[in-house]
């Protein structure tokens, strides 16, 4: 023989050894059984005509149905009516009609088409299905049912095997619990988890939760919220970088910048991490904690270590408490203390161990402040032993009110009267219209003085007054200075910003 022809029948056959491997492995669609069976190339070519209780296994699927066309050149089955697939004795595909490739193991079911893994069912109008990998894709709506919820797509991929599903554009869940609409999501048909991984929204009968990322167990209850996380409740919002929360418990934290917002009492709450139970209305907020009051009028903004708000004894009222190294900022008043306590029911502001009030050109301290916003009426300032109310009426000189207890009255962001109980002591620079003509010193056990653009306009002593006006030249020291005096603008929050400068 010609060694150049043996040379190539060898290349030839070495050609051939995959094609001939790749035949080898690829078994053939077998027909177990059929009422008639025909061959008519009239009718179909290069197909066997099934009819009547048609049976067709490939190697661990089995299908019945009610016709159907075997074609013998391409490994394929077209079956028609009450088509029937069983995969590994757990996996049944049912349709109106299916093409079956043996070859690609794939299949097209198409019409009344149903998917059944175990608990989970998938019904769509047609489903292309890869048995090798058991995984269904569909395009044109579809619904998976588990015992837990039901869900609604346009577009899906169903894992059999990972027990996932994966569900785009329009989708929505339904459960007793909740009402959920999406872009994207996955959904675990074993453990139950909903993976979100687009623009979210799950509704119950409390609470609207948004966002782009996280995941919801519906066994546990346990909520993770990433990417512009929100929970909307009827009374208040919260808002974070990221959001944990137990729809059982009702346990919640809100992690980076996290934001509550309670529409009735119209305050927020802030901080970088913020722990909650919508069941008993306890908040608590650390980590750059600040509290917002808003009005029509103007906003308060108060910064400290801590804040908690509690559920007041009347119903849909609240307390807020703030810890260590108070500070608040208001346009018409700013202040400091150790601790305070906000009430709702009636706007009450509480101030201990060394608060400090700024209004206008005021200074105000005592043992103890409470501060109370009216709506139609002035404010109250209300001091409590050692009660001290010092203004600046020019370089080193400052105006002085002592005494045991004082009211002071705050009408359009302005201090326009104070009423002095106990041990009433006054310094006030006198002035005519020339200037300052000296340094008007009085005591009293009790004391009324009206102010009139934060200066002293008149006072009342109404119980046995005692005073002198002193010459403004060569007044001694000790003169100068009431008892306790002390001035404390350094540490005046002059802007909202300076309610988080430490205190040196």
């Amino acid at each position: 023989m010609n060694p150049k022809i043996r040379y190539h029948k060898i290349i030839l056959l070495l050609l051939l050894l995959p094609v001939l491997s790749l035949a080898q492995t690829k078994k053939r669609v077998d027909i177990e059984q059929a009422d008639f069976l025909e061959y008519n190339e009239r009718i179909i070519a290069n197909a066997q005509r099934l009819i009547g209780n048609v049976i067709i296994t490939h190697e661990n699927i089995r299908m019945w149905c009610d016709s159907a066309y075997s074609y013998t050149d391409t490994n394929m089955v077209d079956a028609f009516g009450h088509v029937h697939i069983l995969k590994d004795d757990t996996l049944h595909l049912y349709s109106d009609f299916l093409n079956y490739n043996g070859d690609a193991k794939w299949a097209v079911a198409i019409g009344n088409v149903r998917l059944v893994n175990k608990t989970t069912t998938l019904t769509t109008d047609s489903l292309e299905f890869d048995m090798a990998r058991n995984v269904g894709y569909y395009d044109d709506y579809g619904t998976v049912v588990d015992s837990a919820s039901t869900l609604y797509s346009k577009i899906g991929e169903y894992y059999a095997n990972e027990n996932k599903a994966y569900f785009k554009t329009e989708v929505e869940v339904l459960s007793e619990d909740y009402t959920l609409t999406s872009d994207t999501l996955i959904y675990n048909t074993k453990t139950r988890v909903i993976s979100i991984v687009g623009p979210t929204n799950i509704r119950d009968e409390e609470n609207t939760i948004y966002a782009e990322r996280g995941f919801y167990s519906s066994d546990s209850g346990d909520v993770e919220l990433y990417r512009n996380p929100e929970v909307l409740g009827k009374e208040q919002k919260i808002n974070a970088d990221s959001i944990f929360y137990n729809k059982t418990t009702g346990d919640g934290r809100a992690i980076g910048n996290a934001r509550i917002e309670d529409f009735k009492n119209r305050m927020i709450v802030k901080g970088n991490r913020v722990v909650y139970n919508d069941q008993s209305e306890i908040a608590m907020a650390t980590d750059s904690a600040h509290f917002l009051l808003y009005s029509e009028k103007d906003t308060l903004f108060l910064h400290a270590d801590t804040l908690r708000s509690v559920p007041d004894t009347i119903p849909d009222e609240k307390l807020v408490m703030a810890y260590y190294q108070v500070k608040f900022f208001r346009e018409d008043m700013q202040g400091k203390c150790d601790s305070m306590v906000y009430w709702s029911m009636d706007s009450t502001i509480q101030f201990f161990h060394d608060p400090v009030i700024w209004s206008d050109n005021n200074q105000m301290t005592a043992d103890y402040i409470e501060m109370i916003t009216q709506t139609d009426a002035p404010d109250l300032v209300r001091m409590e032993q050692n009660a001290f109310i010092v203004a600046m009426e020019d370089s080193g000189m400052y105006n002085q009110i002592k005494g045991r207890n004082m009211l002071g009255y705050i009408l359009d962001n302005e201090l326009y009267k104070i009423d002095v109980d106990g041990n009433g002591q006054s310094l006030y620079y006198a002035r005519d219209d020339e200037g300052i003509i000296g340094l008007n010193k009085a005591q009293s056990s009790s004391i009324v003085i009206h102010l009139d653009s934060s200066q002293v306009s008149r006072i009342v002593f109404v119980k046995s007054p005692d005073g002198q006006l002193l010459p403004l030249i060569n007044i001694p020291d000790e003169d100068k200075e009431l008892p306790g005096f002390q001035w404390y603008d350094a540490i005046r929050p002059k802007r909202m910003e300076d309610i988080f400068r430490k205190q040196k």
